[in-house]
């Protein structure tokens, strides 16, 4: 489909391609683009997903080191914070020592909430995501019962 071109002057023959070749080729680019985008949809929600998991279990493990250090666990009030500055609120821990070297948020920059007892997970607490939406204690919140 390549049109050729006699340049008059010289005699010599160049190869060129048409508008309709060419707007051709960009559609089908474009098509495949497209299809492309449509697979990847919903991965970066899975994505943050798997991140809340992978941060609700290291919370759980600093707050199992949290216990084993200080023979109590933070209170509710006391929450997560309870692992980066020490409480000065009861039960003040006995023998106190940074878990976490600075304060975690979830995917969607919202810190992670600290509930004991639990209401929610088999276990003494519930470490917990809001979700995508933020608020508290919907169907979309991600917490260590799902782990």
């Amino acid at each position: 489909m390549h049109t050729r071109i006699r340049n008059r002057k010289s005699g010599i023959r160049n190869h060129a391609f048409t508008l309709v070749e060419m707007v051709l080729v960009l559609g089908i680019i474009g098509l495949l683009v497209g299809a492309g985008i449509f697979q990847l949809t919903g991965v970066l929600d899975k994505g943050k997903d798997k991140r809340v998991k992978a941060d609700l279990t290291t919370l759980t493990a600093a707050l199992g080191n949290y216990e084993m250090a200080n023979g109590v666990l933070p209170s509710t009030e006391q929450g997560i914070m309870a692992l980066v500055e020490k409480p000065s609120s009861r039960p003040v821990p006995q023998s106190w020592s940074p878990c976490l070297k600075k304060l975690i948020l979830d995917p969607w920059q919202n810190p992670y909430n600290y509930r004991r007892p639990a209401s929610k997970d088999k276990g003494p607490y519930d470490v917990y995501s809001n979700g995508p939406d933020g608020i508290a204690d919907t169907a979309d919140d991600i917490g260590n019962w799902q782990l």
